[in-house]
């Protein structure tokens, strides 16, 4: 089954089910060393503006009339000039710890085109819009460490997962797990499958695996709401205790996917749930590694930013600059970092998106760098082809 070109011929899919995948993978890694990084890849697309309100910036508010911004919306006090939504509160602590921080006005080098695969495919193989890379940027880390091994867990299956693709050998298998599907999504799934006897075969071995439901209305919020039922809904924390487990082990390095993110209509309470969702991840996480939370840090990361301006469903379209989180014990936190290009029309990228400053992967690499000693040839030379490094922005301690 061509899973892309069937959901790119179903347009009425095609956006929220990239968003949306079926699967749950995670990538393991063992390096030498004894710190650790997971990697947390939001897919569809984190509105970074929402999560770390800039309302420092006296162009923000104007921008985003319905969707709210500061103390009245909740928004919490980070620096004087960022604010944090009320959906990772509860990671406060960790704020005030300095184990919680984040890079703001950064992207890969995906622009224009804004496709959620696209997007997902340039943030996990570590390349740029036109190298075509066609392995992950984990399996050439992997493959350029002597004594690095890794694998693959398929927490709920799919056909491949590319930020572990390549030459290094990969295990693959498969841990108990299940996928919520909520019963708008089986119907609309059954629906655009209808006559395709192959997709029909494979999408009702996935809805067999579904339990419980998706806890969003789709007759509020239509095609979008119903396809989230494909999102983790409790079993997020699930994932989180298994990756914590395999990290005390000899495991290095993990990756994984929490979906839900694509927020085109009614943000604020599609934004409120998938927060709540990767702050109870976090929280698992530091709870279930124990005292090996001290040497670990945590990067979320998104294929692209959303628009500056809100849309006229209270919702953001695909845009261009965003935002990654960044958690752990061995983290430098406390802060956000950012060459703040600004939100006037003329700052903007394409009048449109948060204009990028920096790239995702420079922030990535020189994370490999300080934690497992990477040299930077290799960072930018084969896991990261072609990238500017730049100077160190210090996120470690």
């Amino acid at each position: 089954m061509d899973r892309r070109r069937f959901l790119i011929a179903s347009g009425a899919l095609g956006c929220s089910l990239a968003a949306q995948p079926f699967v749950t993978p995670v990538a393991f890694a063992a390096v030498p060393g004894d710190k650790r990084l997971v990697v947390i890849v939001l897919r569809g697309a984190m509105d970074g503006l929402d999560v770390v309100q800039p309302w420092g910036d006296a162009d923000f508010a104007p921008l985003r009339p319905g969707i709210g911004a500061g103390e009245a919306a909740g928004i919490a006090d980070l620096d004087g000039f960022f604010g944090l939504h009320p959906g990772l509160h509860d990671l406060l602590p960790l704020w005030r710890a300095s184990q919680l921080g984040f890079v703001h006005a950064v992207s890969t080098p995906y622009r224009d085109k804004r496709s959620h695969f696209d997007g997902q495919d340039i943030l996990e193989s570590g390349g740029s819009d036109d190298t075509g890379l066609r392995t992950g940027w984990l399996n050439r880390l992997v493959a350029s460490v002597p004594g690095a091994t890794s694998e693959t867990a398929y927490a709920v299956g799919r056909e491949e997962m590319m930020i572990l693709t390549g030459p290094a050998p990969v295990s693959r298998w498969s841990p108990e797990a299940r996928l919520s599907l909520s019963p708008q999504a089986a119907r609309l799934v059954a629906m655009v499958q209808h006559g395709d006897p192959l997709f029909e075969q494979a999408s009702a071995e996935a809805i067999a695996l579904a339990q419980g439901l998706a806890g969003m209305d789709a007759d509020e919020a239509g095609v979008d709401a119903a396809m989230a039922g494909l999102a983790l809904s409790g079993d997020h924390v699930k994932l989180a205790e298994f990756v914590a487990a395999r990290m005390r082990g000899d495991t290095r390095i993990a990756s994984f996917s929490l979906s839900g993110w694509d927020t085109h209509g009614n943000q604020p309470a599609a934004i409120g749930r998938v927060l709540a969702r990767l702050s109870q991840t976090i929280r698992t996480l530091q709870a279930g590694l124990g005292p090996e939370w001290d040497k670990t840090a945590v990067v979320c990361i998104t294929e692209f930013g959303r628009t500056a301006r809100e849309n006229g469903s209270k919702g953001t379209d695909h845009g261009t600059g965003g935002a990654m989180i960044l958690a752990g014990g061995a983290l430098r936190g406390g802060r956000v970092v950012a060459d703040w290009p600004g939100l006037s029309d003329l700052d903007l990228y394409a009048a449109r998106d948060l204009m990028p400053t920096r790239d995702v992967r420079a922030h990535l690499g020189w994370m490999l760098h300080g934690l497992f000693g990477v040299e930077r040839s290799v960072i930018d030379g084969t896991v990261f082809p072609g990238l500017d490094l730049g100077a160190d922005p210090g996120h470690l301690t």
